[in-house]
């Protein structure tokens, strides 16, 4: 993926002080943010011109207190051709020595209104998601419940059908066909649709429909994070699958591992219902509620009340 400073004053909200068409198309390369403090003492051993610059009110007090000949010398200093830009936050001036450095040598200077601790949370935040290596798997992605719940399964078994009954049901979708899946940290899986595929699901014998066009905004959503995989895969006597719901079954999407239910498919099974079920369920023992122990507790004090003792 690639981030323009353009595309970061829209979804950060920056006001851009000083910038040409060239300056707000270039690309930022990293999701690091730099507080350059020792920096502006002349200490460049181990600058990262790459990142974008945030100036807070330590930096910016510090720049105020130096002869106007010193902030230019060291503003030059910092600007290289692959620094994206300079942000001044809490609304703070900006110097003129900065405008200065940045018209000469190329490169944006924004400004927010917003603290430095909040402004640096936000970029990095919006960076991080863009910037993130995809890894593309097929499936359907549903919102249900607010829970994110990829659909997979063998081609042909149903799951766009699942996810349009879903949908009807007042489920979202957020991908069909295509799921584009990215690492936000080291725990967290998050998927969103190719832009082609954006709110259309393909449905066989009636071709690609417009899911927001035929049933509203609300029916979609832009992304989610994947918290369950759901695998549809074709009923089979040979086949054993969960039936008191204590398996860990895991699978590993973009370094991230997050739990997985087999769920068969027959004729006569309302396939939505049971994903529905299986959400809720797992909601459920997230937060402390499990069916299965509460099962296997009642199983043990029955057990115990007909005197049955263990081997």
């Amino acid at each position: 993926m690639v981030v323009t400073v353009k595309e970061l004053v829209e979804k950060v909200r920056l006001t851009v002080v000083y910038a040409t068409e060239d300056l707000l198309n270039k690309e930022i390369a990293t999701s690091d943010i730099s507080r350059p403090g020792l920096e502006m003492t002349g200490y460049f051993d181990y600058y990262s011109p790459e990142r974008i610059q945030l100036i807070g009110m330590k930096e910016w007090s510090y720049l105020t207190k130096m002869t106007a000949h010193n902030r230019l010398q060291v503003l030059s200093e910092m600007i290289k051709a692959e620094t994206p830009a300079f942000i001044v936050s809490r609304g703070l001036g900006i110097p003129d020595e900065m405008l200065e450095a940045a018209q000469s040598e190329g490169i944006a200077v924004l400004q927010s209104n917003v603290p430095t601790s909040r402004l640096s949370g936000e970029l990095s935040s919006y960076l991080d998601s863009r910037l993130a290596k995809r890894t593309s798997v097929h499936g359907v992605l549903m919102d249900i419940y607010g829970m994110g719940v990829l659909i997979q399964g063998d081609s042909g078994i149903g799951k766009s059908e699942t996810g349009l009954e879903l949908v009807k049901r007042g489920h979202r979708l957020v991908a069909d066909d295509r799921v584009d899946v990215y690492a936000k940290d080291d725990v967290t899986l998050w998927g969103e649709p190719a832009e082609i595929l954006r709110h259309l699901l393909e449905i066989r014998g009636v071709g690609i429909i417009d899911i927001m066009s035929l049933y509203g905004a609300s029916a979609v959503k832009a992304s989610s994070q994947v918290q369950l995989a759901i695998y549809l895969e074709n009923y089979g006597t040979e086949k054993v699958f969960d039936r008191l719901g204590n398996g860990n079954e895991e699978i590993e999407i973009a370094n991230v591992r997050i739990p997985r239910i087999r769920i068969p498919v027959k004729t006569g099974r309302n396939i939505s219902v049971v994903i529905e079920a299986a959400a809720m369920n797992y909601r459920s023992r997230e937060m402390g509620f499990d069916a299965t122990k509460t099962f296997e507790e009642r199983l043990t004090n029955l057990i115990a009340q007909n005197g049955v003792a263990d081997d």
